[in-house]
């Protein structure tokens, strides 16, 4: 780092995307991006004119796609923010919320710790049940902005909706974040508790289940008063934050929801075909409602199988936290690629390690 980075950063420690390697072709399971492409009506929406119109900036307001999101989850244009992906949002969440510290599960998205530390916002980690479950009783109640990624990342697992309803009850004082970026896959959303918490912020992303992850958009409901926070945020930071283009692919991905809605059944049904194949050869892992898998092996070292995949041509994601060091994520893809998954993974039990 230079010498002249603020001093209050030169500690921070940074997040870790999931690598993106150019020396060979992968089948790349390492990072929940969707194995399919948007919908036909989202490849068709650009045109010559909307790329001429690029001299333009794009509408702050987001009208039309804020409209468009308001309808499709029975909810006012005012409960809607948008943003350049969902990790914006839960960045401004940590800055306008976190003032008297923050809370989440001890094993959840890695993105939570590093807004806090960039946010010199306080927080605690709640530990997370022997089975990976998420302790709801333990997480509600503790008077701070209480963060919850439900399903929860890395296992897969979810809180059915009267746990989410409990935590958002158990302290009306302070916003409970509910981040469903796998939301689509099998679990609840919490945006049916709207009309019951004005202290509930549910952030949503238009990376996983509709296939837009390089487009960069995500999107919060809640109640007009904290969307206005959020929007008074966004308007000292970057208004135009999201792309004429974006806005425009986004509109059309919300007209063919259900195209999306069938991919998700779709990545669902391989997921548990490929659960069924892997517990087999002797893996175990949650049972999750995400569009990933979180598993073990008792005969393989966790970093060496992440190793012997790639090597093979197959990128999954290990962590290297002592606590998850014999787990590694992997990305619910096409059948065909997690047929691919599971021969490579049948091979090197096969040839050991």
């Amino acid at each position: 780092m230079s010498r002249f980075l603020n001093a209050k950063y030169a500690g921070l420690t940074a997040y870790t995307p999931g690598e993106q390697p150019r020396d060979r072709q992968y089948i790349k399971l390492n990072t929940n991006e969707s194995p399919y492409p948007p919908a036909p009506a989202v490849l068709a929406a650009l045109g010559a004119e909307d790329v001429a119109d690029l001299r333009l900036y794009s509408d702050p307001e987001g009208t039309v796609l804020r409209e468009k999101l308001a309808g499709l989850y029975g909810v006012k244009p005012g409960q809607v923010f948008l943003s350049n992906g969902s990790d914006d949002i839960l960045n401004f969440a940590f800055m306008a919320f976190g003032a008297d510290g923050a809370v989440f599960p001890s094993l959840t998205y890695s993105f939570y710790p590093v807004f806090a530390d960039l946010h010199q916002v306080a927080y605690e980690t709640v530990p997370l049940k022997e089975d990976f479950s998420v302790d709801a009783a333990a997480l509600a109640g503790r008077g701070k902005l209480t963060v919850l990624a439900n399903p929860n990342a890395p296992t897969g697992l979810a809180l059915p909706l009267d746990q989410v309803e409990a935590i958002v009850a158990a302290d009306p004082s302070h916003v409970v974040v509910v981040d469903e970026a796998y939301v689509d896959f099998g679990a609840e959303s919490a945006a049916a508790l709207l009309d019951q918490y004005d202290n509930l912020l549910v952030v949503m992303t238009y990376s996983k289940s509709r296939s837009m992850a390089g487009a960069r958009l995500g999107f919060a409901l809640g109640s007009r008063a904290i969307i206005e926070d959020l929007e008074k945020l966004k308007y000292s930071t970057n208004p135009y934050n999201v792309n004429r283009l974006t806005l425009k692919l986004g509109q059309a991905a919300v007209d063919a929801d259900g195209y999306f809605r069938d991919n998700a059944r779709r990545i669902m049904a391989t997921r548990a075909k490929t659960m069924q194949a892997l517990r087999a050869l002797g893996f175990s892992m949650p049972d999750s409602q995400a569009n990933f898998l979180f598993l073990t092996h008792p005969k393989l070292d966790g970093a060496a199988f992440y190793q012997a995949c790639k090597d093979r041509g197959i990128l999954i994601r290990h962590f290297s936290d002592p606590a998850i060091a014999q787990y590694n994520r992997v990305t619910i893809g096409t059948e065909e690629e997690m047929a691919a998954f599971v021969q490579t993974a049948q091979e090197i039990l096969k040839e050991g390690l």
